[in-house]
């Protein structure tokens, strides 16, 4: 018995200290991406937000560069779910679920429409957990956003933005339904009524494959969903989009957000926010269930 335990024993030491190896061997490993931040996607971005779309050369709105640099995939290269299923910038999933868990952002200056922009992405850490469902395998990847004409200035050699984003692979499980915390009392809020258009929509829009936001028979079936799962960026997107209705004159400066509960369709939910001190904001988005998303905000009033 003793015997068989130290077996056990060494045996998952290997393959801990084999998966380090690997995951070694993609620690590091950047990505480049040029855009030119075109009016055209400009246009439908503006129209899938209800906004009039900027002007040429105008500031781009926050978090609508997820429409840009993107690096389409054949279709032959996806996987049952629609994303990428290996590339040479993040590890194979092994037939795990990919789920963008949250991020954070520096804004230092915004980017330019119409101007050309360069996304340099660098794959900053991998750790492996242990989670009730089965092996996590947690990323860390670091987006840098660079323009080299910004007002005049003829280089700029430090990012416009900073994104932080984490990636977690996980073993198929059911998504988490039970509700989460209750929402603060809000100052500002609007109401979301998602709908499998709109979902449609911004999943074309940022070439999104993921089949949970619109192939309503897997994301049910095959995953476990009450419905179409609304995206992350989005409800990001929205969060940032209501507070900055609520203060048109504010610079944002730092932005942390996270999902704790999906978003389905048709249930309808409340992208609000408080100030919480001089240059502090919290972000939130709820349903009848509780807070579902919630996110931070630093910005210059």
């Amino acid at each position: 018995m003793l015997m068989t335990d130290h077996i056990q024993r060494m045996s998952a030491f290997m393959t801990q200290q084999a998966g380090q190896q690997d995951d070694n061997a993609w620690r590091g490993r950047q990505q480049t991406a040029d855009d030119n931040l075109d009016q055209a996607l400009i246009q439908r971005l503006a129209a899938l937000f209800g906004h009039a779309p900027p002007p040429p050369g105008a500031a781009l709105p926050p978090l609508w560069h997820w429409a840009f640099f993107q690096t389409p995939s054949f279709e032959s290269e996806l996987g049952e779910d629609g994303h990428p299923e290996d590339d040479d910038f993040l590890p194979p999933r092994n037939g795990r679920q990919r789920m963008w868990a949250g991020g954070e952002f520096e804004f230092r200056r915004p980017l330019m429409l119409g101007l050309p922009a360069r996304r340099v992405s660098t794959l900053e850490n991998i750790e492996q957990k242990q989670g009730r469902s089965g092996a996590l395998t947690f990323l860390t990847v670091r987006h840098d956003y660079y323009q080299e004409h910004h007002q005049g200035d003829t280089q700029r050699d430090d990012p416009a933005i900073s994104e932080r984003q984490d990636i977690v692979y996980r073993a198929p499980a059911p998504p988490k339904t039970s509700g989460g915390d209750s929402p603060p009392e809000a100052q500002w809020q609007r109401r979301v009524t998602p709908t499998p258009v709109l979902l449609f929509r911004y999943s074309a829009v940022t070439f999104n494959g993921h089949r949970i936001h619109y192939d309503q028979p897997y994301a049910t079936g095959r995953e476990g969903y009450s419905g179409l799962v609304v995206h992350g960026p989005m409800i990001a997107t929205l969060m940032l989009d209501a507070f900055q209705t609520a203060h048109p004159e504010a610079r944002l400066r730092r932005f942390t957000y996270r999902g704790q509960m999906p978003l389905t369709v048709p249930e309808p939910f409340t992208v609000a926010g408080r100030i919480e001190a001089d240059g502090q904001a919290s972000l939130w988005a709820a349903n009848d269930r509780g807070v579902a998303h919630q996110a931070t905000l630093e910005f210059e009033p």
